[in-house]
């Protein structure tokens, strides 16, 4: 990766902002989010399954987070999984990465804007009856956000490490404490569902999964991060082991607090079982949290969906707005037209708590599944570099680490197949959407002729 790539995401005064406080907080807070804080919810029709798939995915989440830190070893670099891709496949693969990548985050930001206003009802039950409102909170939060990442990289990661660090006491409260009062009685029940288990297994993938998206958050803004190769490491496996832990015991006691029929209809299940179990403050206090939590959410994912596209830009694989820098050094154009993407996306919104429910796991499995194929490309990064018998790959003893990738890569095909054909259909429309703008790119003059440094021209 070029040096100016490198630089693109510091902030206006050159120097690297990014520690590893900030680094861990940024993964914490983009995976303890929206998609942590309404998944009981949806995923309570599934039971005890429910339970064993946040288990089972945490073991791939996991491996995904080693494959990310190994990778941010060998190119600590600005991009992420576009930058890892474009290392192991070349640049069109690069690009078909980094266009599927920023599909991803966009489309987040609205199921993440709608957790945040699900939770705010549960403050304000006025809230429910009027669509209208929601809609606009939601749009406001999102564009709130966007405006304060427009003032750089680094006011954006005390925004992350301020949330993020807020956010934590109440959620490890109801993880570890709430298991005093759960009924082990309701996880009698497997497989509720009437599915066949691994179908069920299955359907519980990308909803799982979409709470421990994030698992790369250190990784993108590289460029702007003190001692990458040593911070980003461990802020990646520190985060996802501490998010894990989190998932499993908070899931645990809400869905067993809360009746199984109850909690599929709700908007905000972690205020409600505090509301059941501590009275009114408490459930006053949870929604507090998760609704700070969101807004530390939606602006994690909001410096990533500036810097990835950025990344791919000054590279030549995005179209060349998405690499333009205002003076704070900011790509501002790039992320006011990906969060209009996400306005449109926010107002196929409808009313109603069900609709509600339904509208979350419509995105969450888009945003999930576009997310899975870079997942895949990365966690393939190591092995075409051994096959190739590139230089680092004997520095770095890759070959002991093969079979993390292998689970790595079997959990990511999981998910996209658990996505279902609805997900994926969407996704591929929209991936197969950069074909023609890859035909622009390679006839217009923004994509250099010579390799940039680092790249593989194949």
């Amino acid at each position: 990766m070029s040096g100016a790539t490198l630089a693109a995401a510091r902030d206006e005064t050159g120097e690297r902002s990014l520690g590893l406080a900030t680094c861990t907080a940024l993964v914490i807070g983009n995976m303890v989010g929206s998609g942590f804080f309404i998944a009981p919810a949806a995923l309570a029709r599934f039971g005890t399954t429910a339970l064993i798939g946040w288990a089972v995915m945490s073991v791939g989440a996991i491996s995904l987070g080693v494959v990310f830190a190994r990778l941010a070893r060998i190119a600590p670099a600005t991009g992420g999984p576009y930058a890892y891709t474009r290392m192991g496949f070349g640049r069109f693969a690069g690009f078909l990465i980094a266009w599927g990548y920023w599909i991803s985050i966009w489309a987040s930001l609205p199921a993440i804007a709608a957790a945040l206003v699900g939770y705010l009802r549960a403050l304000v039950p006025a809230l429910a009856g009027h669509t209208l409102v929601g809609i606009a909170i939601g749009l406001g939060s999102m564009w709130g956000v966007a405006l304060l990442n427009l003032r750089g990289v680094k006011e954006a990661g005390i925004f992350q490490a301020v949330t993020t660090y807020a956010k934590l006491i109440p959620f490890v409260s109801i993880a570890l404490l709430g298991l005093f009062w759960v009924d082990w009685h309701s996880f009698e029940t497997i497989n509720p569902s009437g599915k066949p288990f691994l179908g069920a297994l299955a359907a519980t993938a990308p909803l799982t999964m979409f709470a421990f998206l994030g698992i790369e958050s250190a990784t993108v803004p590289a460029g702007d991060v003190i001692d990458p190769r040593r911070t980003i490491p461990r802020a990646t496996v520190v985060g996802t082991l501490i998010s894990a832990l989190i998932y499993i015991l908070g899931t645990a006691v809400v869905m067993g607090v809360i009746p199984r029929e109850t909690l599929m209809h709700s908007s905000a299940p972690f205020a409600d079982a505090a509301r059941l179990m501590w009275g009114g403050w408490a459930g006053t206090v949870i929604a507090l949290a998760a609704i700070v939590s969101s807004l530390g959410a939606l602006n994690g994912w909001t410096l990533m969906l500036a810097q990835v596209p950025m990344a791919a830009a000054r590279d030549g694989a995005m179209p060349p707005v998405f690499g333009h820098l205002s003076r704070r050094g900011v790509p501002a154009r790039g992320l006011l037209i990906s969060v209009s993407l996400s306005t449109l996306l926010a107002l196929l919104s409808t009313s109603g708590t069900s609709a509600f429910v339904a509208f979350y796991e419509l995105i969450v499995n888009l945003s999930t599944d576009a997310a899975m194929v870079p997942y895949v490309f990365c966690s393939l990064v190591e092995a075409i570099l051994w096959v190739n018998r590139r230089p680092v790959s004997r520095a770095l003893r890759i070959g002991p680490f093969m079979p993390v990738g292998i689970v790595a890569f079997v959990f990511s095909m999981g998910t996209i197949y658990g996505a279902g054909a609805e997900a994926g259909m969407w996704s591929l429309i929209l991936i197969l959407l950069a074909g023609p703008v890859w035909v622009f790119l390679r006839d217009g003059s923004s994509v250099p002729g010579e390799t940039p440094s680092g790249g593989n021209p194949n």
